[in-house]
């Protein structure tokens, strides 16, 4: 692949070659460009390319040499290439260069992840690891730092502790661009020291700080943004969409493999006659299989176009609103002179057609296939043994015993393809002085192991609506820290799908009548393979299809099952430590005595 040049070093062959001095390497000739900069489509325009960067955009024929290659542009409409300001690569289940393969081919050619998932399993380690496996691809790789390193400190247990000190020392790093999601908003809002620093640091160094405000409170929100946080992924109605907007918050409009927000998001801008440049399309969470059969920027982009998006508008909230999101203007976002030669050739607009990927200057994929070589890497040992449980589960781990004569239970009451949930009080029969699964009413147990030190602690509950009739599913990818987390309606099965996963190293596994029908064996932190997309997707189909011959019919529950533990989104969650009511930020008991 072509050697990646800054500006600085390259503006003389970029003036040069735009005068007709210096030959161009490539011009695209010929194409209806997607100009971002001013909303427009400009026909006919050659588009000239010198080490890596855009050197002219109009006609082109004077720079051409015996040398250059020329690409016929002819009947394609040429776009920047597409930039994700918010995804989390290990919820592919993915290594970073076996993303790259899926995203490239289809116009992605940078993110900006946040590697916290890995990060609270394995710590600043495994943060190296990531930013490591995303070098001398055809995609460019930045990271955030994770900021919530546990996501919610003291009602949870992780396998690391992120603080200031870390975060300072990964600021220095040339692919970190800004600070990860900080999901702890209410220490933002009450002023925690801790917290503050983490984003002081980021400012002192220049650099992002992106946001998690799920919130809908114009105080909260104005003191939120007020620290510098410039963004947010967690928006799912348009009204809050806007009030963002309007303060200056770009409005990060989610479609991920389960969090289908698009829809309802782009609300804000196809009722409203505002200014767009607020709005940035991101995917943040996505299954393997979604990458391989929808695609990705280019089916959130189509997403939005099909909910009334202009063309040129959800164009650019995929490529010129992502780049001025993180600053990052001078160098991606456009086809102009002087940015990266990140282009793609469409054959149509409005199904965004990506026929044809120029990544630094070079044709890296054409029709869905990948012309460069992405060599494979082994992660190191020290990444596969995450796995540390005090001792073998067994069923009585999971009994939920009654409280005296108390009948009233907390139950996490799921939204399908939403993240955030409800918290109920259900009332609930006593058999043999315990609080047993009731799947006549679709509530069945939940538990979260801790898996990272050892501790033996174990949380327990109820939740509704994923519609199991029998058996139990496991999974370690349980966001953000990534225990253990059951969800069975009985004890046996839950305690053999437990059992499964420890021995694998990790990953989701389906269990029905003591038999495993589906694992999806996830060694690298619990959390990623290191096989081939294909392969991952075909054992992601088969866990779904497991969960389906459970009774459940939602769309990627799993995803939905992984943010069971996520103390951070409203309303009831579960963490190793037992039921956080995310309202109050306060542990609670499964019993109650209201009703809600």
């Amino acid at each position: 692949m072509n050697k990646r040049y800054e500006l600085y070093q390259v503006t003389r062959d970029l003036s040069n070659t735009a005068m007709g001095i210096t030959k161009a390497d490539m011009v695209i000739r010929n194409v209806k460009l997607v100009n971002v900069n001013t909303a427009e489509i400009i026909e006919n325009i050659d588009i000239a390319i010198k080490k890596g960067r855009i050197a002219l955009v109009g006609d082109a024929s004077h720079t051409i040499g015996k040398k250059t290659t020329i690409i016929d542009g002819t009947g394609y409409y040429a776009t920047p290439g597409f930039i994700d300001t918010h995804i989390h690569v290990e919820s592919s289940m993915l290594t970073v260069k076996e993303y790259a393969k899926c995203v490239c081919v289809h116009g992605t050619t940078t993110i900006y992840m946040d590697p916290h998932e890995i990060t609270n399993v394995l710590g600043f380690d495994g943060m190296k690891l990531m930013i490591e496996d995303g070098e001398n691809l055809p995609l460019r790789v930045y990271s955030t730092v994770p900021s919530c390193v546990p996501a919610c400190p003291g009602f949870e247990d992780t396998g690391a502790v992120i603080g200031p000190k870390e975060i300072k020392k990964a600021m220095k790093f040339k692919e970190v661009k800004g600070l990860g999601e900080m999901m702890n908003y209410p220490g933002v809002l009450s002023g925690d020291k801790s917290i503050h620093k983490e984003i002081e640091i980021t400012l002192k160094e220049n650099k992002i700080a992106t946001g998690h405000y799920p919130a809908f409170d114009n105080n909260g929100l104005n003191a939120y943004i007020a620290t510098g946080i410039n963004s947010c992924h967690e928006t799912v109605t348009k009204e809050s969409a806007l009030e963002k907007m309007r303060l200056g918050m770009y409005v990060q409009m989610r479609e991920g493999s389960a969090w289908h927000d698009v829809a309802e998001t782009v609300k804000s801008l196809t009722e409203n006659n505002i200014d767009t440049r607020f709005a940035v399309l991101v995917s943040d969470d996505t299954h393997p299989d979604t990458l391989l059969t929808d695609g990705h920027l280019d089916h959130i982009i189509r997403r939005a176009i099909q909910e009334g998006v202009k063309p040129i508008t959800a164009i650019q909230m995929a490529t010129i609103n992502a780049a001025f999101c993180f600053e990052m203007q001078r160098d991606l976002g456009s086809i102009s002179p002087g940015k990266w030669a990140d282009i793609n050739l469409l054959s149509d607009l409005e199904t965004v057609s990506v026929d044809k990927v120029i990544f630094n200057g070079e044709l890296v994929s054409e029709n869905k296939k990948l012309l460069v070589d992405v060599p494979t890497r082994e992660y190191p040992d020290f990444s596969k043994n995450s796995m540390k449980l005090k001792k073998e589960l067994i069923p009585s781990d999971f009994v939920i015993e009654a409280d005296g004569g108390s009948k009233n239970v907390r139950v996490i009451e799921i939204v399908e393809a939403k993240a955030y949930n409800y918290q109920r009080v259900i009332e609930m029969p006593v058999i043999n002085n315990q609080i047993k699964s009731d799947t006549e009413n679709d509530i069945i147990k939940v538990a979260v192991v801790e898996r990272h030190n050892a501790t033996g602690s174990i949380g327990k509950g109820f939740v509704k609506g994923f519609g199991f009739k029998s058996g139990a599913v496991a999974s370690t990818v349980s966001h953000d820290a990534h225990n253990l987390t059951i969800i069975g309606t009985n004890d046996e099965d839950m305690a053999i799908a437990g059992n499964a996963l420890c021995k694998c190293g990790g990953g989701m596994v389906v269990v029905e009548n003591g038999e495993i029908i589906a694992i999806n064996p996830l060694p690298i932190a619990g959390l990623m393979s290191d096989e081939k997309a294909e392969i991952v997707a075909k054992r992601v189909h088969s866990i779904e299809l497991g969960w389906k011959k459970l009774g459940c019919n939602l769309i990627s529950p799993f995803m939905t099952s992984a943010l069971l533990a996520l103390a951070v989104i409203p309303e009831l969650r579960m963490t190793n430590r037992g039921y956080i009511d995310c309202t109050t930020f306060k542990s609670v008991s499964i019993f109650a005595n209201f009703s809600k």
